[in-house]
């Protein structure tokens, strides 16, 4: 069986690859040696990897590329919130213009600590999210 690309993605053994596919030509492919689904016969194709020993290393990720991962996915909760819990408070006139003072700028608030998790210190590893205004 024909691959390319090899490079194992973490510790457990499973490997990242392209398999060249009889019908679909060259496909994406997670070799797992302990899968025992022989759609794709993993043994093979480990053997022909073991025998080539051309298959690349895991390296784990620096903690650089991990705190980057984590910030994306602290923004994305945020936005989500943002979209979900604020717009529709404060991007409706009407329901905005039915709070009382006091509430709108609960909300304001509200929406600026949200804005604002990026600058918390610890970010992103350890964010504080703010509470929602009842």
């Amino acid at each position: 069986m024909n691959y390319k690309n090899a490079k194992y993605i973490n510790d457990s053994g499973l490997i990242d690859c392209e398999i060249e596919h009889p019908q679909y030509g060259w496909i994406p492919y997670t070799l797992d040696p302990n899968d025992t689904d022989m759609t794709i016969n993993n043994n093979e194709l480990l053997s022909a990897m073991e025998k080539n020993n051309d298959v690349e290393s895991y390296v784990a990720p620096t903690q650089e590329e991990l705190d980057s991962q984590e910030a994306i996915r602290v923004r994305q909760i945020r936005d989500s919130l943002l979209t979900s819990e604020v717009d529709p408070i404060v991007t409706n006139p009407l329901r905005w213009a039915e709070l009382s003072e006091e509430k709108q700028t609960e909300w304001i608030n509200y929406r600026n600590k949200l804005l604002n998790i990026p600058e918390q210190e610890g970010f992103p590893n350890n964010v504080t999210f703010p509470t929602k205004p009842e």
